[in-house]
């Protein structure tokens, strides 16, 4: 290993405004569309209430993307939330991010996605599902089941990352081609669905905004309960500002993919529930999980539901491709900085990417997918996630307070009225979680703050690379390379 010379190449900026807007689209649509629209309407009054919610959610989305859009204008550094909440609020608050995001947020999230492509694939060839157990592991006092399933999400991982590790080009045109086919997917099931379906629903727009008898204030409590699901099901939307050090012209791109990919994603998900609304009653659609399957066999009888499965499971593997693609980014922010593993911080010499970081992340999803961990672990970190949005948010404030002179090339569009409303909304959306789940959110905040005695240790350990001549506005060490 040796360090470079400050005019050593380091990424390389590949990603047109295309790929950033396809990223972000891809990052977003995976399984949660499919999912989550019943669990949204179980507790709303009438269907175009839930109409109102996933707009709402689109708008919010919106606003944190106008805020992200000009701090990754203002750096355009590998790492995203890392670089901002570090030049917004210190070291240790960026570490303690990236801690929760690498620990539990991320890949816990990723060993989500990646069972449940297993589960959706299980129900094409049995053998690989996760009812399938294949190894039973022993040991004094426990035993742990071990499903073909649970194999098939870590070698998904693997295989993708190995992917990835080939260069951005090879991730990113893995990634167009997953996201072409997942917007013609779904535009194909909104045209057929609206045009030749059957409609049993049809008469749900016949009185759109019945409040059932409930007062205005009542919907209060119903109305933040579905939030709190739309919000996570537009989750992702940042993944261009973790990669804004392999984007071409990000000053422009960057703005312009956010904004692009999240009014994207909200048309998309407004007019699939559209669909939902045209093929079940709205009293159908309540409270049912695997809503999209059950729509697609009121549209099209039971020869629909084996290809809706069929695009679900694509979805989530592009949406898996997606997430492990930029994660590794923050990784690689946080390990040049010296605050955590040395060999995150390297690139590859033929590939240019962070490949320690790919293989870290991919290592430690993999093991969550065999420990059947993730899904408690993300649940009881993810309330963490909407501190760091909020933060996020107020990083526009602080730093236009702290650095007034430093070159904007994007402005948030209505500021301070947008990014006030995303800190507040996340922070709204924080403490509902907080109140109707506190044993978790308790559970969750001990696990961050194991962050700090980890932060502690590396920082009394290795000692940061010294900053490269372009780098010594953001205070971050140079690249290595492999």
């Amino acid at each position: 290993m040796k360090e470079l010379a400050p005019s050593s190449p380091g990424f390389l900026r590949r990603l047109s405004l295309v790929d950033t807007a396809f990223l972000v689209i891809g990052a977003v649509v995976g399984s949660g569309i499919f999912m989550t629209p019943g669990l949204v309407a179980a507790g709303l009054p009438s269907p175009g209430l839930l109409l109102a919610v996933w707009i709402a959610g689109g708008l919010i989305t919106l606003c944190g993307a106008l805020s992200f859009a000009e701090l990754g204008a203002m750096y355009p550094r590998a790492g995203g939330q890392y670089i901002y909440l570090r030049e917004a609020y210190g070291p240790t608050a960026a570490f303690l991010f990236g801690w929760g995001f690498f620990g539990f947020i991320m890949c816990g999230g990723l060993a989500a996605l990646a069972v449940a492509f297993a589960e959706f694939l299980g129900g094409f060839c049995p053998p690989l599902s996760t009812e399938n157990t294949i190894l039973l592991i022993r040991g004094p006092g426990f035993s742990h089941p071990v499903s073909a399933g649970q194999a098939v999400a870590a070698s998904a991982i693997l295989l993708l990352t190995f992917l990835n590790s080939l260069g951005i080009r090879a991730g990113v045109a893995a990634q167009n081609l997953l996201t072409l086919l997942r917007l013609g997917s779904v535009a194909a099931l909104v045209a057929l669905g609206a045009l030749f379906g059957a409609k049993a629903g049809a008469g749900n727009f016949q009185a759109l905004f019945s409040t059932g008898g409930a007062g205005f204030s009542a919907l209060f409590g119903p109305v933040g309960l579905a939030l709190v699901a739309v919000y996570w099901t537009y989750d992702g939307w940042y993944a261009v500002n973790c990669t804004a050090e392999e984007i071409r012209d990000p000053e422009r791109n960057i703005p312009r993919g956010l904004i692009l990919g999240v009014l994207a994603v909200a048309a998309l998900y407004v007019l699939v529930n559209i669909v939902y609304l045209l093929a079940l009653p709205f009293e159908e659609m309540k409270g049912v999980t695997r809503i999209g399957e059950r729509a697609a066999i009121a549209l099209f009888g039971h020869g629909g539901a084996a290809l809706f499965s069929a695009v679900v499971m694509v979805s989530i593997f592009g949406c898996l491709n997606a997430n492990l693609l930029y994660g590794p980014r923050v990784y690689y922010a946080m390990a040049r900085d010296g605050s955590f593993f040395r060999s995150m911080g390297r690139l590859s010499v033929r590939f240019r990417v962070p490949t320690g970081a790919l293989w870290g992340q991919a290592i430690w999803a993999s093991v969550l997918c065999l420990s059947g961990t993730y899904q408690a672990l993300y649940e009881y970190m993810v309330f963490a996630l909407l501190l760091f949005f909020a933060a996020t948010g107020g990083a526009v404030f602080v730093l236009r307070r702290r650095h007034p002179q430093k070159e904007r090339p994007y402005r948030t569009w209505g500021y301070p009225v947008v990014p006030l409303v995303f800190i507040f909304m996340s922070l709204a959306v924080f403490l509902n979680i907080v109140i109707s789940q506190p044993l978790k959110a308790l559970a969750g905040a001990a696990l961050l703050g194991a962050g700090f005695p980890a932060y502690l240790w590396w920082r009394a350990r290795i000692r940061p690379r010294p900053a490269a001549a372009d780098e010594k506005d953001t205070q971050e060490p140079q690249n290595l390379i492999e």
